[in-house]
């Protein structure tokens, strides 16, 4: 399966190259136009999102499947997500303190990859105010091991092993195969 992975660049469709994907992963802070532009241009056979702190408070469009507190299955691979980033500001959109991000994951199903906006705390941070990672989502990865945890937020393109998992952070755009 391969998946085709967004975030945080509204100007990233004229660079993708023409290369199909499986499903489209978008980890926020992109308008549905744009996601709906790349959808045709690599032709899932799903669109998967969780929203970030600067996307509109309106539900995703169809066929766009909101993976925020939702599980999806695709071909026997679980799915599953969180939107929105750290309150760092007193008002907006998508913006959660950390015991609120704990209370609701505690419950939440183990999935094989899980998609968010924000990185895990101290993973992939790039300053300390508004780029600043969610420990809760350390404690769910701990406590379920995804195979992988993909987001956006912090504007890297990079990975890291935490526990077993492979937290890949993205920007623009990025292919994974997944074996």
């Amino acid at each position: 399966m391969i998946l085709l992975i967004i975030a945080d660049d509204e100007l990233m469709d004229v660079s993708i190259p023409d290369k199909p994907a499986d499903v489209l992963v978008s980890c926020g802070d992109l308008p549905d136009q744009l996601i709906f532009r790349v959808a045709e241009q690599v032709n899932p056979r799903c669109i998967l999102a969780v929203k970030g702190n600067h996307d509109l408070p309106l539900p995703f469009p169809s066929p766009i499947i909101d993976l925020h507190l939702s599980t999806h299955l695709v071909d026997g691979i679980s799915f599953g997500g969180f939107n929105g980033c750290w309150k760092y500001k007193p008002r907006g959109n998508f913006l959660y303190e950390d015991a609120y991000v704990s209370e609701k994951l505690t419950s939440f199903p183990s999935v094989d990859i899980f998609v968010a906006h924000n990185s895990p705390r101290g993973i992939h941070e790039k300053d300390g105010e508004i780029h600043m990672g969610f420990e809760a989502f350390k404690g769910y990865i701990a406590r379920n091991q995804p195979r992988l945890f993909l987001h956006g937020h912090q504007h890297v393109d990079v990975e890291t092993i935490f526990d077993s998992t492979k937290v890949i952070g993205v920007n623009r755009y990025r292919y994974l195969k997944l074996g």
